[in-house]
């Protein structure tokens, strides 16, 4: 009897439940901006229904019962997209092993930080493009979906995929130090091994998968430049990861790198720091997304510099940042598609919006800096039916701030509302 008096009440429960996991919600709107087509469209509700965005109609009165949320005195736009950032990990230091000294749990408490802090900047939806520990933005996804934590939708690629020692080691630590087997999942040694790792990255939950096709700015010992990941190897991971459903972006700053991976077949170059004409030129007739993060070298400059990072370190931002923002500009003539993405724990998470003036200043107009960071990181993510829009159908991911971000862009760094799947999470 006990037996079945519990079981009536989970039923009773679940039934209770049901309303209100169908509960519509709506949301007043006094600007509505839609990237999307590029409208401005004035005192707007927004219909809501299991989280996702039912109708958007001229403001008249709900039901006289109906849940509202007033955002009348705001500019409304959909939830912003990041992809390019490091959630699970702590942030660059000066010291190359500072990876090595938390635990596990550690950082995993650090990755739900910083999840909440980028949710809470307006940012809904993020690529995370990697941390030394495969699992960690995989098992910080996990958290989220379920509803343990608070965060944006993630896009994980779990491990790096990079040659020994190489950009996406740890590298430039004291003698006898080792580096753990959990933060050396993703290397590889030719297409045979490169496959390999790409089907366990899979096999632990990965969405997409990041190729180290170049060295890096900020792993001692590898050259910004110099191909670290040959042809056949990328052609390999590409291959790989579209049997299993999913897609490749390679980090890749010297120009011969980024061409090697376009020809490739990555869908995305990260950082694309020293790319030249016929790269960008290359990039725009195939279609390849550049994930450029042209407020970050600012950050390393000066950061670094105050707190004792390497003068190797040192030496190749500089060599890139101003590289990276002519390309960039080159780039936006060309009409090559830039997702907005800002390479998010290098510098503190929450202060990614910086980079829209950024964007602005080297050749982007507001508008199309907004689309970025919604329908076309949307796209590059292969999640435009979810997310980056406003339109019917996709989740209610919504911002709100106080002026005009067309008229000036520094708007989406003061973030005054956020809302993720028709729920107010600021």
């Amino acid at each position: 009897m006990t037996r079945l008096l519990r079981l009536l009440a989970a039923c009773l429960a679940l039934v209770l439940a049901a309303p209100a996991l169908a509960q519509t919600v709506y949301v007043r709107a006094g600007h509505l901006i839609e990237p999307a087509t590029g409208e401005v469209l004035e005192d707007r509700l927004i219909r809501i229904e299991n989280g996702r965005v039912a109708e958007i109609t001229p403001w008249a009165p709900p039901p006289p019962d109906a849940t509202v949320i007033d955002w009348s005195r705001f500019w409304v736009l959909p939830g912003l997209i990041d992809v390019h950032v490091h959630l699970a990990d702590f942030l660059q230091s000066s010291d190359p092993a500072e990876p090595l000294k938390h635990s596990p749990e550690a950082t995993a408490y650090a990755g739900a930080r910083n999840a909440r802090v980028t949710l809470e900047a307006g940012f809904t939806t993020v690529h995370d493009v990697g941390s030394y520990r495969a699992r960690g933005a995989i098992e910080l996804r996990n958290a989220i979906d379920r509803g343990d934590i608070p965060g944006p939708r993630i896009n994980a690629v779990g491990g790096y995929i990079t040659v020994p020692g190489g950009g996406g080691e740890v590298t430039g630590l004291p003698k006898g130090m080792k580096v753990p087997p959990d933060m050396r999942m993703g290397v590889v040694r030719g297409p045979a091994d490169v496959r390999r790792k790409v089907n366990a990255m899979f096999d632990l939950g990965a969405n997409s998968i990041k190729l180290i096709a170049t060295g890096a700015v900020l792993t001692e010992g590898t050259e910004p430049g110099q191909i670290e990941l040959s042809g056949p190897e990328i052609v390999a991971a590409v291959k790989t990861a579209k049997a299993r459903g999913g897609w490749v972006t390679a980090h890749a700053h010297g120009a011969e790198g980024i061409k090697l991976a376009i020809r490739s077949g990555v869908r995305g170059i990260e950082h694309a720091s020293l790319i030249d004409d016929e790269g960008i030129a290359l990039a725009k007739a195939r279609g390849t997304y550049l994930v450029m993060d042209v407020y970050n070298g600012d950050y390393i400059a000066e950061v670094g510099r105050r707190d004792g990072w390497s003068a190797d370190i040192l030496r190749k931002n500089d060599e890139t940042t101003d590289a990276q923002r002519q390309g960039f500009a080159k780039a936006v003539k060309a009409g090559v598609k830039l997702p907005f993405g800002s390479d998010a724990g290098v510098f503190p998470h929450g202060l990614q919006a910086r980079q829209f003036a950024y964007m602005v200043r080297f050749g982007m107009p507001p508008l199309q800096a907004i689309r970025s960071a919604t329908t076309i990181a949307a796209e590059f993510l292969g999640w435009d039916k979810d997310v980056g829009s406003l339109t019917p159908g996709r989740y209610a991911d919504m911002i709100a701030v106080r002026a005009n971000p067309l008229e000036d862009v520094t708007e989406l760094e003061r973030v005054v509302h956020v809302m993720k799947g028709g729920v107010v999470v600021r």
